[in-house]
Order: C-alpha cells, then sequence, then structure tokens
C-alpha cells in the first residue's frame, strides 16, 4: 500500500486537471484566508510599527552579514526545530507533526502533478512519502491532542474539549487519517468504503484550507516573522521595546520544588 498512488488510482474516474485544480483551489484558499485575517486583525500593522520602535531603541547597527546570520540561524534552529518549546514530548510531538504535514503537503503536489495521468510514469519513491508524512502527522498530531494539550495538562479540561482554536488541528488530524483510509481501502478493493473516505478526505481539505481565516493555520506565517523580529531586537539592543535583565538572581523559593511543572 505505501508505494501505491492512490491519486493515479483515482485518475481513472476523476481527470488529473480537476485534482490539479483543487490543489490550486486550496492554495488561493490559504492567501485569501490569510491576507483577510492580516487586514481585519492588522498583524503586518502590528509588526511595522513595533519594528520602527525598535529601530529607534536600538544601540547596535546590525550589518547585511549579521542579519542575514540571525534570520539564517533563527530558521534553522527555533523555526526548523520549535526550540521555544524546549526539550521535551511536546517539542518532538511538534517537529513530528510539523514535518509530516510539509511532506504530506509536498509530496501530494508532486504526486498530482507529476505521476498522476494516463501518460504519467509512477513513482513508488513520493507514494512512500507521502503515506509517511501522513503517518508522522498523525502520530505527532494525536500524541499532542490526547496528551499534551496545554489546556487539558495544566486546567483540567477533558480532552474532548474543543474551541475554535483547535479547527487547524483537528482538521490537519482529518486529512491525514482519512487519507491514509481512503489509501487502504482504495488499495484493498473496497469501493464503498474507499468511496466515503475519499469524499471525508476532500471535506477535511475544504475545512483545513477554508478555515484560513478563523484558525490558528496563518500562525504558521506569522511565527517565523515574530520569532526573527525577536532575534534581530535582542541583536540590536532594542529587546522589543522591553527593559534589560535584572542583575538580580534568580528567586523562586522552595515551593517550586513541590510538583512537577504542568503551567506552560
Amino acid at each position: 500500500m505505501l508505494s501505491n498512488n492512490p491519486f493515479s488510482i483515482l485518475s481513472e474516474t476523476i481527470s488529473p486537471f480537476a485534482m490539479q485544480s483543487f490543489i490550486i483551489a486550496m492554495v488561493l484558499m490559504i492567501a485569501i484566508g490569510t491576507i483577510i485575517q492580516m487586514i481585519h486583525h492588522k498583524n503586518l500593522t502590528y509588526f511595522f510599527n513595533n519594528a520602527k520602535k525598535a529601530k529607534l531603541s536600538a544601540t547596535k547597527k546590525l550589518g547585511v552579514g549579521e542579519k542575514a546570520s540571525i534570520i539564517a540561524k533563527t530558521t534553522v534552529v527555533d523555526i526548523g526545530t520549535t526550540s521555544e518549546l524546549g526539550f521535551g514530548k511536546r517539542r518532538l510531538a511538534h517537529v513530528l507533526g510539523m514535518y509530516g504535514t510539509i511532506l504530506f503537503w509536498i509530496s501530494s503536489v508532486v504526486l498530482v502533478f507529476s505521476y498522476t495521468g494516463l501518460d504519467k510514469p509512477n513513482s513508488e519513491t513520493w507514494s512512500i512519502l507521502w503515506h509517511a508524512g501522513a503517518i508522522l502527522t498523525c502520530i505527532g498530531g494525536y500524541w499532542f491532542w490526547f496528551f499534551l494539550r496545554v489546556d487539558v495538562s495544566a486546567e483540567a479540561h477533558p480532552w474532548y474539549r474543543i474551541i475554535k482554536a483547535d479547527l487547524f488541528v483537528l482538521a490537519l488530524l482529518a486529512c491525514a487519517t482519512f487519507g491514509l483510509a481512503w489509501s487502504y481501502t482504495q488499495f484493498n478493493g473496497q469501493i464503498g468504503l474507499s468511496f466515503l473516505f475519499l469524499m471525508l478526505f476532500v471535506a477535511a481539505n475544504l475545512i483545513l484550507f477554508g478555515g484560513v481565516y478563523w484558525s490558528k493555520f496563518a500562525h504558521m506565517f506569522y511565527k517565523p516573522g515574530a520569532a526573527i523580529q525577536k532575534n534581530l531586537a535582542e541583536a540590536d539592543g532594542s529587546r522589543d521595546n522591553l527593559p534589560p535583565p535584572a542583575d538580580a538572581p534568580e528567586q523562586f523559593g522552595l515551593g517550586i520544588k513541590r510538583e512537577e511543572p504542568k503551567h506552560y
């Protein structure tokens, strides 16, 4: 099953052009939803105003090379490994989900545009990567959802408590789960179940990409920018207009040792 391209078999009933058009429509939904959210929430206005204030309070002027080095390091370390979460299970779950999702999306595009159609070759490598990406997304996502969510761990809410902020992770998990289920049932010739899971897979994608405005999807674009701006502010001394750290040692008292840290 892992080396099977489910989109290639689907092309016998649905044209590759329709699948390609669907992917392009999802990309447009991301762009439109993110732009509308930025306009409504004034995210860009905040970042630009904050950058202007920081520039006025900077104590050091950074050169092009220094800025490039900081941006590269932030991209590789802070963004690429979600280092802001520290070392632990939560960070590992995020990394698995993040890279699984990236792999799942990229391989979907490659399979549909390059390996789906009557005159197109088959690629076992990209098919395996598609399944591997979906599996990693499920491992990281379900681990996070059932065991590591902040409000569940620290505020004792039940795992099934759902709020608007959960739209992104739940739709993402639905896409990966229904995608795997569709591939499995299609490979085993279960036509009825295959069609059902295909419809659920399409619906999950519509919710995921069509719900960008209401979900945390756009945070994937905001967080890298915020991380880069933060590190640049640390380097030029502006510190995002925050006061410098105190010289006094950190003293928390013995009470901090009485329980395992669960408050993020």
